[in-house]
């Protein structure tokens, strides 16, 4: 049986154009079902109630009762601190000082430059070179300047931190730097009494001293002559 002429090509292409047409369609269809797919198992998924959570939370509490985890704890059969104070965050700043924790870094800008220049000179006594100090000092003094420049936001006028002579804080790291250092000689050198040295230099080269390193001396070779015989 005979094919029309172009009835091939023109078949293959209508076949081809369908593919491309319904392609999309497809793609969506899978993306639909596949996201039904998933609602699905989410609600099939077991959930706990607030009672079986409460329950939970008692089981594992039971066990580390068992286990001991409790036992001597600070602070247990006390009672609680602070409880008559009526500051609302007497519980945060317990957690500061007990923790010991650093909030320098949350501090405002003007604030925290005023911090800083009240740990001067006594923060600077670390710093061993003159121009390292000089160099922070310097340093301070732009940030309390760059801090002046922001813009001023309400009526009342901004707070300000006070900037700092640079020689007479140098003067100041000096006299610490020499204070530092002579406590540090003091207790790397403790002092001699020259009347003791002294006395121990007489008592050495007195006759009595002298015969007794001789004795010492003979008392050594006689022993060596001994061996080696």
């Amino acid at each position: 049986m005979s094919t029309p002429t172009g009835a091939g090509p023109e078949r293959e292409t209508g076949h081809v154009g369908r593919e491309s047409d319904e392609s999309p369609v497809t793609e969506q269809v899978q993306r639909v079902r596949e996201a039904e797919r998933r609602g699905q198992a989410g609600e099939a998924r077991p959930r706990m109630n607030v009672q079986q959570i409460h329950s939970w939370v008692d089981l594992e509490i039971q066990q580390a009762l068992r286990r001991g985890e409790f036992d001597n704890l600070p602070g247990a059969g006390q009672p609680l601190k602070n409880l008559d104070q009526n500051d609302p965050d007497w519980w945060l700043k317990g957690l500061i000082e007990r923790e010991k924790l650093d909030l320098s870094a949350a501090l405002p800008t003007v604030m925290a430059l005023r911090q800083e220049r009240r740990s001067f000179p006594e923060s600077l006594a670390r710093i061993s070179d003159e121009v390292a100090v000089r160099e922070r000092l310097a340093d301070y003094n732009a940030r309390v300047l760059e801090d002046r420049r922001k813009p001023v936001v309400g009526p009342n006028s901004p707070a300000v931190a006070g900037r700092v002579d640079v020689d007479e804080m140098v003067a100041q790291w000096r006299e610490l730097r020499a204070d530092r250092e002579r406590r540090i000689s003091e207790m790397v050198e403790p002092a001699v009494d020259p009347e003791r040295a002294a006395e121990d230099t007489r008592t050495r080269w007195s006759p009595g001293g002298v015969m007794a390193g001789v004795a010492v001396v003979l008392l050594l070779m006689a022993l060596l002559l001994w061996v080696l015989l």
